[in-house]
């Protein structure tokens, strides 16, 4: 999603060659505009991997032409690394440390000191690979997001310069083999894990390594000079397109890195190894293409955050006018920070060897410092008023049984059973959006005396041949499916899913759904359909803290009830046949949108504790505005108390 540092071309032993900064162009602008949400730029983030070829690239040559000389030091290459690296990086996360402690509320806040601290360590893909899950806020709210591609590409530089040492002092004659084998493993792991969902594939080294070995494999004539001109032209018009096609044709619910990741691979190290002569080569050295692949380090590090911080105040993704300002401001600060940071720096007349060391050490220091006080902090809630930390409250809204309930399928966790120590007579069985849901059902069986047990799993709808992205999901839905059918007591079946997300509309998943509907029904059991939850476009406690904040409270509207009938014509129309069936049905947007605009608060409270899963108080207005009597003929026999089980 993020591309690494690109490196200085003036930093390669050969003549400068302007069609590699052309190239880095190619590289910066897809990410920029991808992030900028531009039309037709839905598969910038391949960006990164074009970044990451460049680099193994360039510095490799450096490497293997100093150590074949013999004339290779450590401390001289590290030395390099900071003056291109550390200036620029120390300046945007101070910038970003200020705005976001005057800009963020609590909660978005915590996270930030922590990523600067780790991205200051170039640790911020581990950190980042660590902070997953429903609350620890989205990419919108993590203006270093962009930092784990650095972590990763330094990483990789403190091995790979001992690496090639020992394979020039030990195995010269191995020395292709040894690293197309290290290449070849790498992207196994990337194929082989590139359905993996934890985030590991993306973010960490071993499964991106690979990337900057195709760079490296170049740099040491592993591949063969390119015979004839045609064929040449041949081939670096094809590695242009093997980019240009993922930039366009990838989104985000591309399986990616992995086997896509190799067309922008190979199209860019078909590019950096024929593109010079050629007519793409003197395409990618026109003056624009080259002014921007100079700014690309700093356009890089100042763009992503600045597109977070004009959303987060703004509540609403790039658009229209204001997305062309936002672009040229990140220009603007690239170009800024180039002339200004990176050059002086660079410049070894202006700054000696042991200066930068200086440098960088106290940088390291004083971020350290600065991103720890701010941990220290917590969230700073002093800055607020209280109607605005109400609001803002309203995050932490979620079900307390949401970690131990939910994907237990995934985790291999027993479901859990809630309400009345008695055996259950109801089950709950749908996605994420059913947790807070599952609870508030849970509180009225409880009254009656009944339980309720939960089967929820995230991104897997309730449907019957339903995999997704995640095959588990399939899985997960036939073991729910199965439980119901080996246990007779259970004479209710809730179904909830996030109908509205624009996916699950499509007319042969309703048809899936209407087969899993009747297959429930022919086992006896009384089906319960959830209606579609209306999704918000911002974030519903953050909104309201804004209107807080600006004392604006009472504007507080979400989207129409017509809005979001919509994006679910196909699930609608089966909703009066079900009915006629005897399938009962729950309305979110009947409690939430009876006025025509959908509530996202109510009593002071948000109804919502992201853009679109309910809060506790969202989940208990449905609940109690869609009431439905007890399952019929339920059998509630006494369960002594003992240890109490999972969700208790």
């Amino acid at each position: 999603m993020h591309g690494p540092v690109p490196i200085a071309a003036t930093d390669h032993p050969q003549r400068y060659r302007r069609d590699i900064d052309g190239l880095r162009a190619l590289a910066i602008l897809p990410v920029l505009l991808f992030h900028a949400h531009v039309p037709g730029f839905s598969g910038g983030y391949v960006g990164v991997d074009i970044f990451f070829v460049i680099s193994g690239y360039l510095i490799t040559g450096i490497l293997a032409r100093d150590i074949d000389r013999g004339q290779f030091s450590l401390i001289r290459f590290y030395e390099r690394r900071f003056r291109r690296i550390i200036p620029a990086l120390a300046l945007m996360l101070v910038v970003t440390l200020a705005v976001s402690a005057w800009l963020y509320f609590p909660g978005d806040l915590e996270g930030v000191p922590r990523s600067a601290l780790a991205a200051t360590l170039f640790a911020s893909n581990l950190w980042f690979f660590t902070d997953t899950g429903y609350f620890a806020g989205g990419a919108d709210a993590k203006p270093l997001l962009h930092t784990w591609s650095l972590a990763v590409e330094e990483q990789y530089y403190i091995g790979f310069p001992l690496l090639l040492m020992l394979l020039a002092r030990y195995a010269p004659r191995w020395r292709t083999a040894a690293l197309a084998t290290f290449a070849a493993l790498s992207l196994a792991l990337a194929i082989l894990m590139q359905r993996d969902t934890s985030g590991f594939t993306f973010y960490l080294l071993p499964t991106r390594a690979w990337e900057l070995f195709a760079g490296v494999l170049l740099a040491i004539g592993a591949v063969p000079s390119i015979r004839g001109r045609l064929v040449a032209e041949a081939l670096v018009w094809s590695g242009l397109l093997a980019i240009a096609l993922p930039v366009t044709l990838y989104d985000r619910t591309t399986i990616f890195p992995g086997l896509t990741a190799l067309p922008p691979v190979l199209g860019a190290a078909v590019l950096l190894h024929g593109a010079p002569g050629t007519s793409v080569g003197r395409l990618l050295s026109q003056p624009p293409l080259v002014g921007i692949g100079l700014l690309s380090y700093s356009l890089y590090l100042w763009h992503w955050p600045l597109i977070v911080f004009v959303e987060y105040a703004t509540d609403a993704p790039l658009a229209g006018g204001l997305r062309l300002g936002v672009i040229a401001a990140a220009l603007a600060l690239a170009y800024l920070s180039w002339r200004y940071v990176e050059r002086p720096f660079r410049d070894r007349s202006r700054i000696s060897d042991k200066g930068i060391f200086r440098f960088t050490t106290v940088a390291i220091l004083l971020l350290c410092l600065a991103s720890g006080g701010l941990m220290a902090m917590g969230g700073w809630p002093s800055r607020f008023s209280a109607p605005v930390l109400a609001q803002i409250a309203g995050r932490n809204d979620f079900s307390p049984a949401r970690k131990r309930c939910h994907d237990t399928y995934m985790r291999g966790a027993p479901p859990c059973i809630s309400g009345a120590r008695v055996h259950p007579d109801a089950m709950l069985w749908g996605d994420s959006h059913g947790v807070e849901l599952a609870y508030a059902l849970s509180l009225a069986a409880r009254a009656q005396g009944r339980a309720l047990v939960q089967r929820t799993t995230s991104s897997c709808p309730p449907v019957l041949g339903y995999d997704g992205r995640d095959p588990r999901c399939a899985a997960a839905n036939r073991a729910a499916f199965a439980a119901l059918r080996a246990d007779p007591e259970i004479r209710r079946i809730y179904l909830i899913a996030f109908w509205a997300n624009g996916d699950f509309d499509a007319p042969d998943f309703v048809a899936k759904l209407d087969l899993t509907i009747a297959m429930i029904r022919r086992e006896g059991r009384q089906v319960v359909l959830i209606g579609p939850v209306p999704p918000q476009p911002f974030d519903v406690p953050r909104h309201l803290a804004h209107l807080a904040r600006a004392g604006r409270l009472d504007e507080a509207r979400g989207v129409s009830r017509a809005w979001v009938e919509a994006r679910t014509p196909h699930l609608r129309a089966l909703f009066s046949r079900w009915q006629q069936r005897g399938v009962m049905l729950i309305s979110p947007l009947q409690a939430l949108c009876a006025s025509g605009a959908c509530a996202i608060a109510a009593d002071g409270k948000p109804l919502y504790f992201d853009s679109h899963h309910l809060s506790v108080a969202g989940a208990l207005r449905v609940v109690r505005d869609g009431a439905i009597p007890p399952p019929a003929h339920s059998q509630r026999a006494a369960i002594p108390p003992p240890a109490p089980r999972p969700g208790r």
